[in-house]
């Protein structure tokens, strides 16, 4: 069946008039902020991430967030500060004005320069910590931004970046630095996306596209489908006490949270064993067909309605119950490939445990059939002590990311025990229609002016450029 592209309708003279008086006041300010120097920056990113970042401030705007849009949980979102922390370390650690980077043996010089207005599109599952993190790293390149908030949270997006302006005027730079439109329409949206420098897009994969064909360049996220492949020399307790804090982590509405699980029949048992001590409820056949069709439609289109919920709610909506100390509900696979839903992303709290016979290679045999399902080059994981499964997996997975024994929710979009850049974005590479294989960061945020000087002449002979090919008769 063909997809139909739903165009939006045309911009209204209002509307058309509001983005008209933005772009004006972002101008204005990014006119201002062109000219800060890195201590400037520095400064203000650290003022408005406070801002938002407190735990007193925060722990209000993330029961905001999950209350306006009934997604998510409360307590596990309130941990999302703790990114907004990373992100500021890691921008604190990085040069954005003048000199960024010397190589003198190259004689390369390399300056920072900013890219003008972002424009930046808010996802309904992080309406209080994407802002912030664009918020970073386009001040710290001495952007502006207007944010386009999803509707479905737009009071908490908008919260936030009144939270960021206040903290902005009160170091004496201008609130427009950051602004948050307040209402949205698939319109207003694509005109930003239209108008502005360059589109930060996470988001829903519609949106996505639409940023890309914009005419503006865009940085844009994949779909996810976080898989972990777990063989027969994995610690059990490690990887069922990590899948847990995966799945369970704000409902499972990130696009890292574990989804499924390929693990080795030796092991197969004692893993669901120990993943039901850490709180999973293994869910019978008949119970796992009562979830299909109010996770997933006749079509496998994803349903809103039990995205990031509790696994009781989910279970209600589904028409059984389940234990209140469960934190997750699991499903024996019924297959991977095309048309088999259970091997999709969930975006919820729920998981699919896929088994897999004899040697390693039979596990990426299954890992594959989950990407042709959905999430190539988003990410994947392992749990192995066995090098060579490691780098084997490395080697041939379409993704872009891999979590070595640790969770993947937590471990994407980098964490505080790896060394993956700290963001809310993550670039799925050419596999999954994106720009970039990257976690998106500051150096996103920038444009590059490289300058050169001479070297000593860096030439080899035919000899060395051609081996075994040349031939010094033909250069007669």
């Amino acid at each position: 069946m063909a997809t139909v592209t739903v165009q939006p309708k045309p911009l209204t003279e209002e509307d058309s008039q509001l983005l008209d008086e933005y772009f004006e006041r972002a101008q204005k300010a990014f006119e201002v902020i062109k000219n800060y120097s890195q201590e400037d920056v520095d400064r203000l990113i650290r003022k408005v991430t406070w801002a938002v970042a407190n735990k007193k401030t925060f722990e209000k705007i993330a029961v905001m967030g999950v209350e306006e849009s009934g997604l998510g949980d409360p307590v596990g979102r309130i941990g999302k500060r703790m990114k907004m922390r990373g992100v500021l370390r890691d921008a604190l650690r990085q040069k954005s004005v003048g000199v960024i980077e010397e190589i003198p043996e190259k004689g390369i010089k390399k300056y920072g320069k900013p890219v003008g207005i972002i424009g930046s599109l808010i996802p309904t599952t992080n309406p209080e910590l994407t802002p912030v993190v664009t918020a970073i790293y386009a001040i710290k390149a001495r952007d502006v931004v207007i944010y386009s908030p999803h509707p479905r949270s737009k009071g908490t997006s908008n919260e936030v970046v009144r939270l960021m302006r206040e903290a902005l005027e009160s170091l004496g730079a201008p609130a427009d630095i950051l602004q948050c439109l307040p209402r949205v329409n698939k319109a207003i949206t694509h005109e930003l996306m239209a108008r502005a420098d360059l589109v930060m897009a996470t988001g829903g994969q519609d949106m996505v596209r639409a940023a890309y064909s914009s005419g503006t360049p865009a940085y844009g996220v994949g779909k996810g489908n976080a898989t972990m492949l777990i063989d027969e020399t994995a610690d059990v307790k490690e990887a069922a006490h990590n899948t847990m804090l995966s799945k369970t982590k704000d409902y499972g509405s990130g696009c890292s949270a574990d989804g499924n699980l390929v693990i080795h029949e030796s092991i197969f048992d004692d893993l669901v064993e120990q993943l039901q001590k850490e709180g999973g409820y293994l869910a019978t056949d008949e119970e796992r067909e009562l979830i299909r069709v109010v996770v997933w439609d006749e079509e496998g289109h994803r349903l809103p309605d039990t995205v990031a919920v509790s696994p009781q709610k989910l279970a209600e909506k589904a028409g059984f119950t389940i234990p209140e100390d469960r934190k997750f509900i699991m499903v024996m696979s019924d297959g991977v490939g095309k048309g088999k839903v259970f091997a999709d992303e969930k975006l919820t709290t729920l998981l699919t445990l896929h088994k897999y016979e004899g040697e390693f290679k039979n596990a990426l045999k299954v890992a594959k059939g989950i990407y042709e399902n959905g999430g190539i080059g988003h990410s994947c994981g392992i749990y192995s002590l066995n090098e060579e499964h490691i780098n084997h997996l490395a080697e041939v997975a379409p993704v872009s990311r891999i979590m070595v024994r640790q969770p993947q929710s937590i471990g994407n979009a980098g964490s505080f025990t790896n060394g993956m850049p700290q963001t809310s974005s993550m670039g799925c590479g050419t596999w999954g229609g994106n720009a970039t294989s990257e976690n998106v960061s500051l150096k996103h945020y920038m444009n590059t002016t490289w300058v050169s000087t001479p070297i000593p002449e860096d030439k080899p002979s035919d000899q060395e450029l051609f081996g075994e090919f040349y031939d010094p008769e033909l250069e007669k």
